[in-house]
């Protein structure tokens, strides 16, 4: 009896064209799931491009002219420095001028005319002030003192240049009186001239200075 009630109560019914709906889908969905799916065959790769045409190399003939085209630089480079034309150099001296050399130190003396048999420095030396003296006192007017009204040992120095051509130049002298100073650089512009003396191998000036005595009689 309790499975007869459970049936009664499970029991359901469907109005007809519902079922037949029902049955229509079903049908249809079979009918769809039996359809077989057919892939298509894989397709062939594309074919590969086709090598490029070669470069066609047209040949000129030695006498037909190309005309180049000329490219210009856009390179942005500075200004090129001013050239200034020198219109003259002066040339620079090779060495400097030596300064006078006294007489005591000269390395190579004057030598005074009639002393060139000597050959050493001193023999020359001595030569020269001997030469020297011997004119001064030959050319020398000693009797101007006592005209001058002086009396006793009366001393005038001298001081002058041999140049570096051997001529007497620069004489300057001192004296008691003015006349004495003019007579005494009277007598030694009047000194010949001599072979010029050397320093280092060039030719120098020399300075050479002169004591002159002379003694006035009462």
């Amino acid at each position: 009896m309790l499975l007869v009630v459970w049936r009664a109560i499970e029991w359901k019914t469907y109005e007809k064209e519902a079922i037949e709906q029902e049955v229509v889908q079903f049908d249809q969905l079979a009918e769809e799931e039996e359809v077989t799916m057919t892939m298509p065959p894989d397709a062939p790769p594309p074919p590969p491009p086709p090598p490029p045409a070669p470069e066609v190399i047209e040949v000129v003939e030695d006498d037909v002219e190309i005309e180049e085209e000329v490219i210009e630089s856009t390179e942005v480079t500075e200004e090129p420095p001013e050239i200034v034309e020198v219109s003259e150099v002066a040339e620079a001296p090779s060495e400097e001028p030596i300064a006078d050399v006294p007489f005591t130190a000269i390395e190579d003396v004057p030598i005074f005319p009639g002393c060139e048999k000597y050959k050493t420095n001193d023999e020359r030396k001595a030569c020269m002030s001997e030469k020297i003296k011997d004119f001064v006192n030959s050319k020398f007017d000693t009797d101007l003192g006592a005209e001058l009204g002086l009396s006793g040992i009366n001393r005038v120095y001298v001081r002058f240049k041999i140049d570096s051509k051997g001529k007497i130049v620069g004489v300057q002298a001192r004296a008691p009186h003015p006349r004495l100073q003019k007579e005494a650089e009277r007598v030694v512009n009047m000194l010949p001239s001599m072979t010029p003396g050397k320093q280092r191998g060039k030719a120098v000036g020399v300075l050479y200075s002169l004591p002159i005595v002379f003694q006035v009689q009462d």
